[in-house]
Order: C-alpha cells, then structure tokens, then sequence
C-alpha cells in the first residue's frame, strides 16, 4: 500500500466534510479514497448528517492514529471497543459515533476495500429516553419573548416572524431557514406555511392567526411578496439591510440567545426550546399527542411525548406535598 497522498479534489473532500483523508484510509490507496469519499457525498443526503458522521469519523480515525492503529486491516471489533468504551462523550454521541463507523464499514465491505465490518460485533452503551432535555419556556415567557422584540425595523419584524413561526408550527430551524417566499402561500381563505423537512420531505401547516400577522407584517415592509423562488427569511449586511442570502441556523440561534437575554429569560434557550414549547403549550390546551405529532412531523408518538412537559407541574406540586 502506497504512503503517497491519494489525489481526491479538494471540492470533494470539502462536501464530504473533510480537509484530509484520514491516513488510514490514504494508505488504503486511491479505491478506498473514493469508496470512504463516496460514502459521505454519495449515501448521505442531510448536509446536518454529513457534517456529524465526518466529525464522528474524523475523531475515530485520530484516535486510531494515536494509538497506532496505522492501517484498515488493523481496525478490528477490539480496537472499536475500546474506542468505544474509552469514548469521553454522552451516551447519545457514543452511539452515534458507533453508528457512523458502523455505516462507514459497511460501505466499505459492499466495495470490497475491507472483507468485513469491524463494528458489526460492538454494542453500544445503554440509552434510554422518556423525557427530552430540551430546554421549554412558559406559555407567558414565550408571549413576553415575542412581545420583548421592537417591531419599529425590518429586522425585529423579520425575528419576530422567525420566533413566532417555530412557536406555532413547531418547525425545526432547519426547515425554517430553507423556507421560500413561495412556502408561505394561500389556502383557501386562510394562510399555510411549507416545511422543507428532514429527508427531503415537505410538511404543511396551516398559518396560526398570529404566525399570519407577523408573517405578513415583515413581508410587507420587505416587499419580497413576489420573489417567490427566494429565502424567506434572509441574512442581514454590515449596514442592517436585508441581503439576498438565507439566514443559516448559526445566525437564528445567535438572534435567540440575544433575544431571551434583552427578555430576562434563561441562556439555555435555544432554537429547539421553541418547538418543545409549542408542543407543550398545545397539549395544555387540551391538544392530543397524535395531532401533536402530526403538526411537527414525527414519524412515531413516542418522540412527540419527549416535548410533552405538561406533567412538569403536577410532579413539583407532588413533591411539595413532601411535609417535613
């Protein structure tokens, strides 16, 4: 096997999520660059999914480098144990870490670079959810939130659609930011939005009467109603104008750190917070799991009850019934 730098462009180790191969895989020669590079570009359409396994891989591969597991060949189900067991991370990472190296092998062994998949054998560390981390806010923390956003620039107004929209339609900040002018359009007499959702899948919800106003108060003020084919929601210049790019997560989550703290409310709160507290403050008002489920597009019930807060009171309210 060759020491010499496989040539692989450097577009595609960019998509891929990679600055290097990593040297085992170098080492392995150019069928196995373009099997491992293929593996990422080629099977993996969720550019967020992508990013997490070439990090999962990327820090597989060092640790490997570091305890001289130098070649593929040396990689056996013992060394991915021990990476495994010896990982530092949450049971959550660990598991995903495995999943990633696991897929990777299987790709792998399909292309005949490995003759089998080292990680087939390894268990991953027990995990178990019945209740989310997600931090939630109070239905009135949410409304003082929204209310807290002066709406006397195109900005305010422009956040305060995008808080108010992941508040009422439980949209993840990845489908939200995707949105198009056109996503948000007529139905009837009434207003729905278009989710581009995980896995290519498009989600519709009807527009909340308060999701309406806000929607069609920064759209006027924008003046982007006919500019159909482009973002929604878009990023701003050194000047706070509106640009014509689209607004990246990192800037939406940016926005709401800043925005819960002008509102006094806790730093945890995140773009995720706003989905769980829709959820929340939708079953308090006696919505069901399964409309709750079908309003945030998830495939099973169980991972809308993780959202589920609702016995978050009467649990405290149990406790204190503790009289020492």
């Amino acid at each position: 096997m060759s020491s010499a730098l496989v040539p692989i462009p450097r577009r595609d180790l960019t998509r891929a999520g990679f600055g290097t191969l990593p040297a085992a895989i170098n080492r392995a020669g150019e069928a196995a660059a373009w099997r491992f590079i293929e593996f990422f570009t080629a099977t993996i359409r969720n550019r967020n999914t992508r990013a997490a396994y070439a990090q999962a891989i990327n820090q597989f591969f060092a640790w490997c480098e570091k305890h001289r597991v130098t070649t593929l060949e040396q990689i056996k189900p013992v060394v991915i144990a021990a990476y495994i067991e010896n990982h530092p991370a949450a049971a959550p990472t660990v598991k995903q870490h495995l999943a990633a190296i696991r897929m990777l092998f299987d790709f792998l062994v399909i292309g005949q670079i490995v003759p089998m998949n080292p990680a087939s054998s390894v268990r991953g560390p027990k995990h178990v959810v019945r209740r989310g981390k997600t931090p939630v806010l109070k239905a009135d923390q949410a409304r003082a939130l929204i209310d807290s956003i002066k709406t006397d620039s195109l900005i305010g107004l422009r956040d305060r659609a995008i808080i108010g929209l992941m508040c009422y339609t439980f949209a993840r900040v990845s489908a939200m930011v995707h949105m198009r002018v056109e996503d948000y359009y007529q139905n009837g007499k009434r207003w729905s939005v278009r989710l581009h959702e995980k896995g290519g899948k498009q989600h519709e919800v009807p527009a909340h009467h308060h999701a309406e106003e806000y929607l069609d108060a920064y759209m006027d003020v924008a003046g982007i109603w006919e500019e159909k084919k482009t973002p929604l929601f878009r990023s701003v210049d050194k000047h706070r104008l509106l640009t014509a790019n689209p607004i990246t997560r990192t800037d939406v989550l940016r926005m709401v750190k800043r925005r819960a703290q002008e509102a006094g409310l806790p730093s945890s709160t995140c773009c995720h917070t706003f989905r769980a507290t829709g959820i929340t403050a939708y079953l308090e008002n006696g919505g069901t799991i399964e409309n709750a489920q079908a309003i945030a597009a998830h495939e099973s019930p169980r991972t809308t009850k993780l959202y589920d807060r609702t016995s978050d009171e009467i649990t405290l309210d149990e406790v204190e019934r503790i009289a020492i």
